[in-house]
């Protein structure tokens, strides 16, 4: 399953990743993070389909798409 990663600190929260989301999964946060913004949180995981748009048009680089290994 894929799942998306944002690192907070490096955030500046321009909603980029909001608006090239076509499944959105990706939201604005309602609390700041620790250098004052709203930072991007992944609210859909399970709708998310690994394409890399929100990392691809960040332009902090705060944001990993990785696909989580089935443990056996």
């Amino acid at each position: 399953m894929p799942n998306i990663k944002v690192d907070e600190a490096r955030c500046k929260g321009c909603e980029l990743c909001t608006a090239a989301c076509a499944k959105k999964c990706i939201v604005m946060s309602t609390t700041f993070s620790v250098t004052g913004y709203y930072p991007a949180v992944c609210c859909a995981p399970e709708r998310c389909t690994g394409c890399g748009l929100c990392a691809q048009v960040c332009p902090d680089l705060a944001i990993t798409v990785f696909k989580e290994e089935k443990r056996k």
